[in-house]
């Protein structure tokens, strides 16, 4: 097992990447804004399945493959920069549109908390620089010998970390709904949003 300091030590250094901002940030935000607090937490809840999944993978070898593969890596950054374009596209449809009518209290939300969950999970999942991150860190927590059991509870404590920190954003986000689908701040944060996104993905797609 994985001591109390050591894992103290492993949480807050994965907290700090988590609320770093990132296309993880910025698709829970916008699902919060537009679906409102559960489907910000659907969101994060796909991140943090996605944070889980490449752990598991780093401790079967398979991520270590990516990252020691060039055209893989490139592959997976490429569809990732892909999907971030797309979402930005989408938000900058809906600002063409304009159609902002107010929403009301029982209006259906714009972004239901499956489809959040989806975006969540894919933005993560197609992110080759978490698996590059983890398999950095990894090392730096886990003794030499350690065992699959050992990776697998650093998993877990990643997991959580993202799933609180994304609880907490989506809530806060969420509690703010009411400002934020007024129809010039929503027009705005659309552009803002859309602005982020296809600026992220860009930059992904160009990073070496």
């Amino acid at each position: 097992m994985i001591s109390g300091a050591t894992a103290l030590s492993f949480v807050l250094v994965c907290l700090l990447g988590a609320m770093a901002p990132g296309p993880d940030f910025l698709v829970v935000t916008r699902s919060a804004i537009l679906g409102g607090r559960k489907a910000g937490i659907a969101a994060g809840l796909g991140i943090a399945l996605g944070v889980f999944v490449w752990v598991v993978a780093i401790a079967l070898g398979v991520a270590a493959i990516l990252t020691a593969s060039a055209v893989a890596f490139t592959v997976v950054k490429l569809i990732g920069a892909a999907y971030l374009i797309f979402l930005g596209v989408k938000a900058w449809l809906a600002v063409r549109r304009g159609d902002y009518s107010e929403l009301k209290e029982k209006a259906a939300p714009t972004v239901a908390p499956w489809a959040a969950f989806r975006h969540g999970l894919l933005t993560n999942l197609l992110n080759p620089k978490v698996a590059v991150f983890f398999l950095a860190l990894l090392p730096q927590f886990l003794p030499h010998s350690a065992s699959t059991a050992q990776t697998l509870q650093l998993a877990a404590l990643a997991t959580a970390v993202s799933i609180g920190w994304f609880i907490v954003l989506a809530t806060l986000v969420g509690s703010l709904r009411r400002f934020f689908t007024a129809g010039r701040v929503r027009r705005a944060m659309d552009a803002v949003m859309g602005t982020l996104l296809v600026g992220l993905g860009i930059r992904v797609a160009v990073q070496s």
